[in-house]
């Protein structure tokens, strides 16, 4: 069932492959959230264990979720602030040097319009790519199969429905360019 969710094809939510994923994730991102704020070894350590790949000097304060988080890439030296939820059905891939400000939301999941396979609990998902030198302000939510482009600025609260070009900044419901950089 893994493979059908990384493709991108309807997948089950509650498969028992991706339960016992999900039971992994969630005891790492329990003792994640558990660490103090002068764990950043621990922390270090649990998201080297944790994600499918970590660069140096990143730094995620806690409380960080995530689905899965093997699905998950962070570049080096990019900053999370409280709250960051990322759901990794599908890759997520954040580069260099992001900065992320609190309760921002990075959602892979997609599930049909249909009320049946919907019932059923089929979903779907599309990848999230965030590029290198990105700000998202706090509380915007990037959805499912998105690339922001290096450097651009996403304003607070934003909601990003598609692809942002680089080096631009872009705001709003749905988020919308209103300046190059």
């Amino acid at each position: 069932m893994r493979e059908r969710m990384l493709a991108g094809d309807l997948y089950l939510a509650d498969d028992p492959e991706l339960d016992e994923l999900s039971y992994r994730s969630g005891d790492l991102q329990d003792a994640y959230n558990a660490t103090g704020s002068r764990d950043g070894a621990e922390r270090t350590r649990l998201l080297a264990e944790w994600l499918g790949g970590v660069g140096e000097g990143t730094v995620i304060r806690p409380p960080f979720r995530v689905d899965y988080g093997r699905f998950i890439t962070i570049g080096a030296r990019t900053f999370a602030n409280f709250g960051l939820v990322a759901l990794d059905v599908a890759p997520i891939t954040i580069g260099d040097d992001v900065q992320i400000g609190p309760n921002v939301q990075l959602l892979t999941p997609t599930h049909p319009v249909d009320p049946e396979p919907r019932r059923a609990k089929w979903e779907a998902a599309k990848p999230i790519v965030i590029g290198d030198n990105v700000w998202l302000g706090g509380g915007a939510i990037v959805l499912p199969g998105v690339t922001i482009g290096e450097n651009t600025v996403v304003g607070a609260g934003a909601v990003v429905t598609k692809d942002l070009p680089a080096n631009v900044v872009a705001v709003g419901n749905p988020a919308r360019v209103v300046r190059e950089i």
